[in-house]
């Protein structure tokens, strides 16, 4: 009986690790050099995919990151498509028909391009962001106003990565 309780938890143990592995990703975030300046990893979480985001050599300053609809990353990163945007709503976390799943907050690079952070993309499922077409991080040139439709007026895309098991 002993051995059989042991093998029943054995079970439990590996399904929960399994489960846990098959809700979670990574990306290589690279800039368009192919140079990278860091990753990310995500997690599902009851509420939204869980973004933990390790920058070792982004450029200095303010910049919009979001995460985009396709997992594709050739510079200049527009292959990445739009924000990934599961609910149609519009652009922006202060529009009232906002904002797409993919809408995060700016961040702050500090000078050295050592950055980690997390964030949650509220609503999104790892399901959506590893759908047929995948999903990509992207870190813009500027910062993301939180309102103009269809990207917050964000500028150039300067690194990206590409979302994968």
């Amino acid at each position: 009986m002993r051995t059989l309780w042991s093998l029943a938890i054995g079970l439990i143990l590996t399904v929960g690790v399994a489960a846990q592995s098959a809700a979670q990703a990574k990306a290589d975030i690279k800039d368009a050099k192919g140079q990278s300046i860091g990753s990310a990893t995500l997690a599902e979480t009851p509420h939204g995919v869980l973004l933990t985001v390790n920058l070792t050599a982004a450029p200095v300053g303010r910049h919009a990151f979001h995460l985009h609809a396709v997992g594709k990353c050739e510079a200049p990163f527009t292959t990445a498509g739009g924000h990934l945007n599961p609910a149609n709503k519009k652009h922006g976390i202060k529009s009232a028909e906002g904002a797409h799943g993919g809408d995060l907050p700016n961040v702050t690079v500090p000078a050295g391009g050592a950055l980690s952070f997390e964030v949650l993309a509220h609503g999104v499922t790892m399901a959506q962001v590893l759908d047929a077409d995948g999903a990509a991080v992207v870190m813009h040139q500027g910062v993301d106003d939180y309102a103009t439709d269809p990207a917050g007026a964000a500028g150039d895309r300067i690194a990206c990565g590409v979302v994968a098991r």
